[in-house]
């Protein structure tokens, strides 16, 4: 598909529009005219310092060694969070749901990890969680992770009491931002970001669930994507984007943002008026970074359930804080007037979001140079086992050297993006 055609799609149309900006070719195409844009010297932000990707590279095999020694690397996955401490919690889950079926055993895993992702964006430096049962303190993802995984076995996020561990339309609706406040055990002095945004957009998933039966269930249970991706019980493969996809169209309505094209939500797809592309796309760069993030948390899901799940180097690299902070905190990616990283922006901000554009192309590039210096293929180590090593351990190794583990600077976030 390429920027300058329209391919089959209608872009002079929102729906026409909205599908091309859906798709992982349009998010690798517009971050990669970006990067060319930067390399040649236009880019009013950054500067790319090829010289210094080797830095970058060596960074991630070394982080990526000390984490997996024998590079048995899984799959960058919410999943992995729910590890954190060394507690193998998803044994728990196994055993209490072991008299269900492959089928619904799949749906309360999906179900899980749909409501950890949208609820995992940045903690703020401030916040942790106390987990009772294994006696530890986490932070930040991995803290999200854990509460998440808590509140979920505690019902916080179903209707029906006899029924905790699910997730549906109506108990989503019910939360409040003191319910949930007190699941992640927030106070005066355990503050956590944005948790008013990631109410809104619980009950905005609650809504879009309840109105699409056909992918959710009479229920809107997120794992309803389970039936409606593998309709028949005999079919053993789907692919990454048809994942990805079906979350992009049936859950279109719930980002917080107010990105669209006509009637058509947009949701992490942003204005950079350099970018070119057919029709109404022109001026959009898509990322999809929750969705994204979600996608490839499912896929052991699925796994787990016998579904093979295939095409995963389609998905892109995640533009967030740790992958981006990797580029600039190496030298690759070099703002042009220092001074602007100490001031804060919106994640709509033009320098934003070419950031988070250079950090999609740049690791497209950096992942086979990080393959060769492990000396594995693409096949042992897929992109999402890149990140995983990888890009975005190594992003936080050096925000902890850098800034206490801050990230490089500082974005006014609603709690939904970053």
């Amino acid at each position: 598909m390429s920027l300058g055609t329209s391919s089959d799609l209608a872009v002079d149309e929102a729906d026409g529009a909205a599908a091309l900006l859906r798709t992982t070719d349009a998010v690798r195409q517009r971050a990669a005219h970006l990067l060319g844009r930067a390399r040649a010297g236009k880019s009013s932000w950054f500067d790319v310092d090829d010289a210094s990707v080797p830095i970058a590279v060596t960074e991630v095999v070394d982080v990526t060694r000390q984490r997996y020694p024998e590079l048995n690397i899984p799959f960058h996955s919410r999943w992995r969070h729910f590890e954190a401490g060394g507690v193998d919690r998803k044994a728990e889950l196994d055993a209490r749901l072991s008299t269900l079926d492959a089928a619904a055993r799949a749906r309360a895993m999906i179900d899980l990890t749909v409501v950890s992702v949208l609820l995992d964006a940045g903690a703020g430096p401030d916040w942790h969680y106390d987990e009772a049962a294994s006696g530890q303190r986490f932070a930040r993802s991995e803290g999200l992770g854990v509460a998440t995984w808590n509140a979920f076995l505690d019902g916080v996020f179903s209707s029906d009491a006899g029924a905790p561990l699910r997730v549906d339309a109506r108990g989503l609706l019910d939360v409040t931002p003191a319910r949930l406040a007190a699941a992640f055990q927030v106070g005066h002095d355990n503050p956590l970001v944005g948790i008013d945004g990631r109410v809104r957009l619980l009950h905005r998933l609650g809504e879009a669930m309840a109105v699409r039966a056909e992918t959710f269930g009479p229920q809107g249970r997120p794992g309803g994507l389970f039936d409606r991706l593998t309709p028949q019980r005999g079919l053993a493969t789907i692919t990454a984007h048809d994942i990805l996809s079906e979350l992009l169209v049936s859950l279109s309505g719930i980002w917080l943002a107010d990105n669209a094209i006509g009637e058509q939500r947009l949701g992490d797809c942003w204005r950079h008026d350099a970018v070119p592309g057919p029709g109404l796309t022109r001026g959009w760069v898509p990322f999809h970074k929750l969705s994204q993030w979600l996608t490839y948390s499912l896929l052991e899901p699925f796994e787990w359930a016998g579904v093979r799940v295939l095409g995963l180097d389609d998905l892109t690299a995640l533009p967030e804080y740790r992958n981006g902070g990797l580029l600039l905190d190496t030298g690759v990616i070099r703002a042009r007037e220092p001074g602007f990283l100490r001031s804060a922006w919106s994640v709509d901000a033009e320098p934003v979001v070419e950031w988070r554009a250079l950090t999609v192309a740049l690791l497209d590039e950096l992942a086979p140079l990080v393959r060769a210096g492990l000396g594995v293929d693409a096949m042992r180590m897929p992109l999402a086992c890149v990140l995983e090593g990888g890009t975005w351990a190594a992003g936080r190794v050096l925000a902890q050297r850098l800034r206490g583990g801050l990230p490089p600077f500082a974005i006014v976030s609603d709690g939904t993006v970053f």
